[in-house]
């Protein structure tokens, strides 16, 4: 009896560390309260959303850190807080560069932070454009910085979006586009990104579609616009669903619940799904997700 009692003893300890294993691999976000539902709340008041500019989400890997852009006197700056028992005081990365502008953070899978600089790819680039760059996790703190060469080109790339799978969206002004500027994916295959693809007329207009949010299951897509004729402000949110073919369904204005009269940009879904975020009146904006879901259901 007292050997069943053991192997009874034994197998409950084995099941509580395995749980505990997993839940410490999947640990929550650790949101700020209130929590946000149908209506939009700012973000981290104080700490992300301040008296500046500021605008931008993405969520580290582990949930405990978050990266934002702040604009200081013309330079754009990536900023990171991070949580520890409380959401700490806001500082640049330890890679920002007095003279270059660094912003539209945005995290891979694999922990890399891909993010748009406008400095140099060498010693003999003059082109004064932004590109899409990355560094990749290193001990404490971050490898030296790459070009992201394959989606980039002699024109501008704005505002990256990393899919569960890889597959990376951003925007460029790129020639060949159907705007001024368009939605381009580039899709992760056997470890490398293939060509840009234009996301075509369901999404692009001759207009300017850019800052493309996608959901981490691939199957949302949002994005800011200027200059269509039913546009609130400067740029709305419009979005779209991938239909079951794999083919993205004509794009909707997302509306009065999260378009106003100025700007709103940079949608960004959060890595579990729970909350949406958005940039507007110069700070972060988040909402429920059911507002999406919501807004885009036929």
């Amino acid at each position: 009896m007292n050997v069943v009692r053991l192997l009874i003893a034994v197998c409950l300890l084995n099941i509580f560390a395995c749980t505990t294993r997993e839940e410490k691999e999947h640990d929550p976000i650790p949101y700020p309260f209130p929590l946000p539902h149908t209506t939009a709340l700012t973000f981290l008041k104080g700490i992300v959303s301040t008296d500046s500019l500021d605008f931008n989400a993405a969520f580290s890997p582990d949930g405990k850190a978050y990266y934002f852009t702040r604009s200081i006197n013309g330079q754009l700056i990536l900023y990171f807080t991070r949580y520890d028992s409380i959401w700490h005081t806001a500082v640049p990365v330890p890679f920002t560069e007095a003279g270059y502008s660094q912003a539209d953070p945005a995290f891979g899978p694999d922990g890399k932070l891909y993010f748009i600089s406008n400095r140099p790819k060498d010693s003999s680039d003059t082109l004064a454009d932004y590109d899409i760059w990355y560094v990749s996790p290193q001990g404490d703190g971050w490898s030296p910085l790459q070009n992201l060469a394959v989606v980039n080109s002699d024109s501008n790339e704005y505002y990256i979006s990393v899919a569960h799978n890889s597959n990376i969206y951003f925007a460029s002004s790129r020639a060949g586009g159907l705007g001024q500027e368009d939605i381009y994916v580039s899709e992760y295959s056997g470890g490398n990104y293939g060509m840009p693809q234009n996301l075509g007329p369901a999404i692009n207009s001759e207009m300017s579609e850019y800052d493309p949010g996608i959901s981490p299951r691939e199957d949302l897509l949002v994005f800011a616009s200027s200059k269509r004729t039913d546009t609130f402000g400067g740029a709305d949110l419009y979005g779209t669903t991938r239909g079951d073919d794999g083919v993205w369904k004509p794009a909707v204005h997302f509306g009065p619940t999260f378009n106003t009269g100025t700007r709103e940009y940079c949608p960004y879904f959060s890595p579990d799904e729970a909350y949406f975020f958005f940039s507007s009146q110069r700070d972060v904006k988040w909402v429920g997700i059911e507002a999406v879901r919501s807004t885009l259901q036929p």
